[in-house]
């Protein structure tokens, strides 16, 4: 009986065990479908994932899928750029994707609104900031480098803080400025900075941007005429949302810096062996027997740390953000430094059910930076020499090394010794008896009001009003006991102030009537910008208790301004969303020109065709996007160097044009070169594009080809003596013209649902060619410009001429010998008059690039990101300086005023004796052709961390980037990336090893 009750048992244990068998299997079933959007189309590569699970699959080509689900579970199928579906899941399931109508209509700003992405017919590229693959960004041009098509970023050089010179499309002037206009939130800025600020883009904290957009042809930038020529970057800031609870959210990191790269000088052993191959046993002065690196001496391990705080939210009707930041970002040479405090403040009320609308915006930033100097000194102190010496004769240098001279010339009687400035100084002494130091206010603010018509809602008025005020003032302090003011000491001070005002109005009437669509803007602006500042020095006899050298205020003061007066329209007409027609027309006053040519306008025209949207098209699965653009346009250039250049105004002499009445000498005044006649430049631009997008928008991109042509050019040029009050005047004389291609794209090669791969590519080809320079035909007319060299007397050795790029070298051609080595001073008779003179100089490559690109690669899985930024630039040259400078390895060229000065290796191998004009040579002209890595990141993000009942949890992410990682080069030099062309002794850029950590609340 027993064992019945158990085998009864058993099989009631079995037969349960198979009915949960049978509804296991009963439950689980193969799910087939195919995932297509509205139009029909397969969407390719579409995730498809079990919700609450990390089971998935993608969709193939064809739209398919296959996956092994339970009855009950819940499929979730998204893809980007559509709306994420959640279906039970089925057997056979039949997924239609609708377009996300947010993406739809994504906008971009343009000048004085915005208009939809798909909408726009002008060269427009709009850019999100990457939080994932951004690396360090410590200005907001950090931002944009190798990023946008035609945008070209050179950072001036390593200092911290320090500007950069952005170029959209190649340069447009000579003579005026060449920065691109710089918006933010809808307020033109004066782009030129103040002392401790670089630039206008030093101001914003890159954290608080929300997108960049760049306006590069003219029918985008002409709505802006003035000051638009250069193109137009536009700088949207971030934004609270309405309803929202507030969130806050912290973003820090730490960083540590080092030299990448060191000039390859003598060591002190090296040196005196040389010295000795030089002079045998007789020397011209005795050697030390130290081992001094004097680039250890200067440079230094940094470390740097950023934080940044934001809440935003939004009550019911308004919306709010407030944001600080704080970055103290220490340079690799020893002493320099730079400090910035920013804050920003964001309302966005609304009124009347959305029918008026407000948009204040307030940021201030605080700046301090400390510079420093000693670099070239690194590479030209004595290496034999002590850093410090106990020898009572350096008492009078603060107990550095430097070489000395007796002198009696101070009151002071125990002052027997001054540094010979005519020699090489001590760097660190350089760094540590020099204070100069800088501190900058800058507050930004504008109101703007959009009130659309309560009986009318199809027409809109908006106004905004707003300013920037800004004060800098660099002090610098020079011990007495310094190398450049030894004795006296020196105490220097330059204020700059600036303020801008700025106000507009215009009104916009949008209206959809069947298949057509009219969108009309017309308004008005005033802007008013004003400078002024001064100069206090002097130094000081402290035995004597006088002061030397005084420079006052009232010698140094000045005060300038200028202001600018705008009548603005636009129309946009679209007829069926397939055929687009934007024009525009400005018109600008500048008080920079007389009142005969005050007055410019500047036209444009552009055109768009959607092509997808053609019946021929539409059932062409793989394409995705179509669109073409042609656009022309007028824009102008009135930023020239002085605000009055039409008018005789009078300016007190230097001390080498007084006048004497008896034993008294005075400063006369005389009036400035001037010219009437001064008017706009006016650049002209053709463009066309092609936007492009494939596989359900996988991969999109554009393509544009661009003629510029800028006549009028503002041009200094040489005047008959007698004619004016100086030998060169400003005038309208001279063309210029640019031409090239750029091209985009962005592809996901890679997306599953654990695994995405991100692509963008850019690439840009320009060409720059000066057409005119005077008002004769000269072929051999020439004009000097750019930086002066270390060698010569004040020699530049870049010049304008026409038919060859802007700052071309001008120089000689080298001869080399039967080995490949060049032959010093010995140079290519060009005109084969049987002499060398400058007759044979000859233009000889250009510091701009012919080909700049940029790829960005971005991974993620799961949890973590992988990215890197590579960016190129090919064709572009740069005066080997440095070496020039050191070239002369004779016994001159290492000795003189008593004392030695370090060489290379390099030099040394050359073999030059310093005769001639041997730094005019070609030979120093190199390809600076590079590829850069600018960052490697490697990040992991995290939800819902201390999550509780009560408690959301944190989200945020943790990574690691690795910054200015590596440069592929065939250049010789410290760095290939040159901003001015000229190669000399620049403050290094740092290899930056970065841990940061974002949190959101």
């Amino acid at each position: 009986m027993k064992d019945l009750k158990r085998r009864n048992k058993l099989l009631l244990l079995w037969l349960a065990g198979m009915l949960f068998s049978v509804q296991a299997f009963a439950q689980s079933i193969t799910v087939n479908g195919v995932v297509k959007d509205n139009l029909g189309e397969p969407v390719i590569g579409a995730s498809v994932l079990i919700k609450g699970t990390t089971t998935g699959t993608i969709t193939d080509f064809d739209g398919n899928f296959t996956l092994q689900a339970n009855q009950g579970d819940i499929i979730a199928i998204s893809f980007i750029g559509y709306k994420t579906q959640e279906l039970p899941a089925a057997a056979n399931m039949n997924v239609i994707l609708s377009d996300d109508a947010e993406l739809l209509d994504e906008v971009v700003v343009i000048g004085y609104g915005q208009v939809k992405k798909d909408d726009a017919t002008g060269s427009v590229t709009a850019i999100k900031p990457d939080e994932l693959s951004k690396g360090i960004t410590t200005n907001a041009q950090d931002m944009l480098a190798g990023k946008v098509a035609g945008v070209s970023v050179i950072s001036n050089d390593g200092t911290p803080g320090g500007g950069a010179t952005i170029r959209i499309r190649g340069g447009s002037s000579l003579n005026a400025s060449n920065d691109p206009l710089i918006v933010i939130d809808g307020l033109a800025l004066d782009n030129s900075g103040i002392k401790g600020m670089s630039n206008g883009l030093s101001m914003v904290n890159p954290n608080d941007i929300e997108t960049f957009t760049v306006l590069k042809d003219a029918s985008a930038t002409a709505i802006y005429g003035s000051r638009a020529s250069n193109g137009v970057i536009i700088i949207t800031t971030k934004k609270g949302k309405s309803g929202q609870a507030p969130r806050v959210s912290y973003s820090g990191s730490v960083s540590v810096s080092t030299t990448q790269k060191r000039y390859d000088v003598l060591n002190g052993d090296e040196f005196r062996d040389y010295a000795h191959q030089l002079w045998g046993d007789n020397l011209p002065a005795e050697l030390g027997d130290a081992n001094t690196d004097w680039q250890d001496q200067v440079f230094r391990t940094a470390v740097s740390t950023e934080h940044n705080v934001s809440i935003n939210g939004g009550f019911k009707n308004l919306p709010y953000r407030v944001s600080l930041g704080f970055n103290k970002n220490n340079g690799i040479v020893k002493t320099s430094d730079f400090q910035r405090f920013t804050a920003s403040v964001n309302l966005a009320p609304s009124f009347f059910d959305d029918h008026l609308k407000v948009n204040v915006n307030a940021k201030y930033m605080n700046g301090k930076n400390r510079y420093a100097d000693g670099i070239g000194g690194a590479m030209a102190m004595d290496p034999t020499r002590p850093v410090y010496s106990d020898d009572p004769m350096y008492t009078t240098s603060g107990g550095y090394y430097q070489t000395m001279q007796a002198t009696s010339a101070f009151s002071d009687p125990d002052w027997n010794y001054t540094t010979n400035v005519n020699t090489p100084g001590n760097p660190l002494a350089a760094l540590e008896q020099k204070d100069d130091t800088a501190n900058s206010n800058d507050f930004v603010g504008n109101v703007e009001v959009d009130y659309k018509f309560h009986f009318l809602p199809d027409l809109r008025l908006h106004a905004s009003i707003g300013g920037e005020y800004a004060e800098g003032t660099q002090t610098t302090i020079w011990s007495p006991y310094s190398y450049s003011y030894n004795y006296y000491g020196r105490n220097q001070l330059s204020t700059e102030y600036k303020y801008n005002l700025s106000y507009n109005v215009y009104a916009q009437y949008i209206k959809e009537v069947g298949d057509h669509m009219i969108d009309v803007m017309a308004g008005g602006e005033e802007q008013h910008f004003h400078r002024n500042g001064y100069t206090e020095a002097q130094g000081w006899d402290s035995y004597a208790g006088v002061a030397h050298d005084v420079q006052e205020r009232g010698q140094t003061a000045y005060a300038t301004r200028n202001t600018l007066v705008s009548y603005f329209g636009r129309l946009n007409y679209s007829y069926k969303n397939r055929y687009l027609l934007t024009f525009t027309m400005r018109f600008d006053g500048s008080s920079r020109f007389a009142d005969g040519n005050r007055w410019g306008k500047f036209p444009s025209l552009a055109l768009g065709w959607k092509l997808k949207e053609e019946n021929f098209l539409k059932d062409v699965n793989f394409l995705s996007d179509l669109k073409l653009r042609l656009g022309w346009g007028i824009t102008g250039q009135q930023d020239v160097t002085a605000d009055f250049a039409y008018m005789p105004l009078y300016i007190v002499s230097d001390d080498y044009a007084q006048y004497p009445f008896g034993d008294e000498y005075y400063h006369s005044s005389r009036p400035n070169a001037f010219n009437t006649n001064l008017k706009w430049e006016q650049t002209t631009t053709y463009n066309a594009g092609l936007d492009f997008g494939f596989l359900n928008g996988r991969i999109v991109g554009n393509i544009d080809g661009y003629y510029r042509k800028t006549d009028d050019l503002l041009n200094s040029v040489k005047i008959p003596v007698g004619t004016n009050f100086n030998a060169q005047m400003l005038q309208n004389i001279g063309s210029l013209k640019n031409y090239g291609v750029e091209f985009s794209i962005n592809a996901k090669p890679v997306v599953t649902k654990d695994f995405m791969w991100d692509l963008t590519y850019n690439f840009t080809w320009n060409h720059n060619e000066i057409t005119k320079l005077t008002g004769g035909d000269d072929s051999n007319y020439y004009v000097e410009t750019g930086n002066k060299i270390s060698r010569g007397n004040n020699t530049k050795v870049q010049v304008n001429k026409v038919g060859y790029p802007a700052n071309s070298f001008y120089v000689y051609q080298q001869v080399y010998d039967e080995n490949g080595k060049p032959i010093e001073n010995m140079f290519v008779d060009r005109n084969n008059d049987g002499i060398i003179n400058p007759d044979d100089k000859y233009i000889y490559k250009k510091p701009a690039a012919d080909f700049l690109m940029g790829l960005t690669s971005k991974m993620t899985y799961k949890n973590w990101d992988f990215s890197f930024a590579l960016r190129a630039s090919l064709n572009n040259y740069v005066y080997y300086d440095f070496l020039a400078g050191k070239a002369n390895t004779s016994q001159s060229g290492i000795f003189s005023n008593t004392a030695y000065s370090n060489t290379t290796k390099e030099a040394i191998a050359l073999g030059f004796t310093g005769q001639g004009d041997y730094y005019m040579s070609d030979y120093f002209v190199r390809n600076a052709s590079f590829l850069r890595c600018d960052n490697i990141t490697l990040g992991y993000s995290f939800q819902e961390l201390f999550k509780s009942q009560a408690y959301k949890g944190i989200g945020g992410r943790i990574y690691a980037t690795c910054q200015n990682p590596f440069i592929i080069t065939a250049y010789d030099g410290l760095d290939p990336e040159v901003q001015s062309g000229i190669d000399g002794s620049p403050y290094p850029r740092a290899l930056t090893f970065l841990l940061g950590l974002t949190l959101q609340f």
